[in-house]
């Protein structure tokens, strides 16, 4: 199984890149973890581009491939705003036309400094992936409560509780992935 690892965040000390990474020490040795990390190379979507007679920017090229190619998506976000960032609306947007989210395994976290643990960029997040026709695996997807509190300086997790519940949405991925492969 290939779990593509997809956060809005290009900075590896970013919470919700320090979560995805807890997560996929969970992945199996027999499996592999991509993680999408070119996101502001990305262009502004515009659905002008994003028509059959005009050439695609080759980061959407490579972004439609990451995303056709995993089994399993893993997509984390902060909450700006009550929302998802835009630059992750905006990867997104480019997705919608390639329909290569279709029926596929998706979770989704959230993360936040706060009690609410991202919880609206969460929803939002969920009403795109739903237009998108992702496979949103429940156990799977959930918000991160007080997220900068569950990392030690190095960015390393420390919350055991939290650590297992990352390996659970890992492990409900993969079954999920298993069960559309068969």
């Amino acid at each position: 199984m290939n779990v593509l690892a997809f956060s809005d965040s290009p900075r590896p000390d970013s919470a919700v890149g320090q979560l995805l990474r807890a997560a996929m020490v969970a992945v199996s040795p027999r499996s592999s973890a991509t993680f999408y990390e070119d996101i502001l190379a990305l262009p502004l979507f515009n659905p002008d581009l994003d028509v059959p007679e005009a050439p695609v920017a080759p980061a959407v090229v490579a972004l439609r491939e990451q995303v056709r190619a995993a089994d399993a998506v893993l997509i984390a976000t902060p909450e700006y705003a009550y929302g998802m960032p835009g630059s992750l609306k905006n990867a997104l947007d480019w997705l919608v036309s390639a329909g290569s989210f279709y029926g596929k395994p998706t979770g989704v976290l959230s993360a936040s400094p706060s009690e609410a643990g991202g919880e609206k960029a969460r929803a939002g997040l969920l009403l795109t992936l739903g237009a998108l026709g992702a496979a949103v695996v429940p156990a799977a997807s959930f918000a991160v409560l007080f997220v900068r509190a569950r990392l030690d300086a190095a960015g390393a997790l420390t919350d055991a509780a939290l650590a297992a519940q990352l390996a659970s949405a890992v492990a409900a991925l993969a079954a999920a992935a298993a069960a559309k492969a068969a």
